[in-house]
């Protein structure tokens, strides 16, 4: 991870409506800030195919397929994402721009004789982890976003991203660091992306909103909301991703999307309306063209901190 300073750019703003509007109270609430990026995007580079391969061993066993999933794994490939799609008998690998011919086929050779069972699918942008986003919250010398409001008995906290815990020990409302939220109680990242942050402040609310957690499903509709670009929807498309971003830190368990985000949007929550389902975690792509977003789903975070949205 290479974090920036948290002296960005203006963010661009679009119109916020329905669920959205919970953020906005819930950020005015804390008097937070809207924040941008402090992570810097992966380059675009040249168009570049997206149709997939198509793989010749559709009914692989699950235990191939596992196998093959841990070989990609070794093969320690930067700006990589892969599922094993047992219903369809193949892995799904995600290769961003940065993958060069070269490794892509490094990547297909770990697999060995059971590489027919790869399918590559080729995205633009680079995968990084999106360091800022969703409502600002501030720390050290970082931007990072709030998630959703949790609690354990009469103690009210949040969660954000692994990445972002990892790099404060205190947050903020504001960038002076003058209004103190609490601290950062855990933290998880690379492996997980999940952290946990205590309110200590009594002066300030933490709406809910939510009413519970579950799984993902593989087609749901869902929603993304951060600072960068406001709310935006798509579909889940993968289920238990495990993504190797660029900068060679890989993250296990994740949900794969095609909602797009951008820098700045990190931390921020996935849901689909009152379902509380990932924290963002990083990505590729923009808002205008598109692009594929991971997630770290929410219910590992609440059983990692024994905690519970509301």
């Amino acid at each position: 991870m290479r974090p920036t300073p948290r002296t960005g750019t203006t963010p661009g703003t679009t119109r916020r409506t329905g669920r959205t509007r919970r953020f906005r109270l819930l950020a005015a609430a804390l008097g937070l800030l809207t924040a941008t990026a402090v992570a810097a995007p992966g380059a675009a580079a040249a168009p570049i195919p997206t149709a997939p391969t198509v793989p010749t061993a559709p009914t692989a066993r699950p235990e191939q397929l596992l196998a093959v999933s841990e070989a990609i794994l070794g093969a320690e490939v930067n700006g990589t994402a892969w599922y094993v799609d047992e219903a369809a008998g193949h892995v799904v690998v995600t290769a961003d721009s940065t993958v060069s011919p070269v490794s892509l086929a490094k990547l297909m050779s770990s697999a060995g004789a059971d590489a027919s069972t790869i399918t590559v699918h080729r995205v633009p942008g680079a995968f990084t982890p999106l360091l800022a986003g969703g409502d600002a919250i501030y720390g050290g010398q970082y931007r990072c976003s709030l998630g959703f409001n949790v609690v354990s008995g009469s103690t009210y906290y949040f969660l954000t991203a692994g990445h972002c815990g990892n790099v404060a020990a205190n947050w903020y409302t504001d960038v002076n660091h003058a209004n103190l939220i609490g601290p950062t109680i855990g933290s998880t990242f690379p492996g997980h992306d999940y952290a946990l942050v205590r309110y200590d402040n009594g002066a300030l609310s933490h709406p809910g909103g939510f009413t519970s957690a579950p799984d993902a499903v593989v087609g749901e509709a869902v929603q993304r909301t951060g600072s960068t670009t406001g709310t935006h929807g798509g579909t889940v498309t993968g289920l238990n991703a495990t993504v190797r971003y660029t900068d060679g830190s890989t993250v296990r368990g994740l949900i794969q999307t095609n909602v797009c985000a951008e820098q700045g949007d990190s931390g921020g929550p996935l849901y689909d309306g009152a379902k509380a389902l990932g924290l963002t975690s990083g990505g590729s792509g923009d808002c205008t063209s598109g692009g594929t977003t991971f997630y770290q789903p929410v219910n590992a975070a609440l059983s990692a901190y024994q905690v519970s949205v509301y």
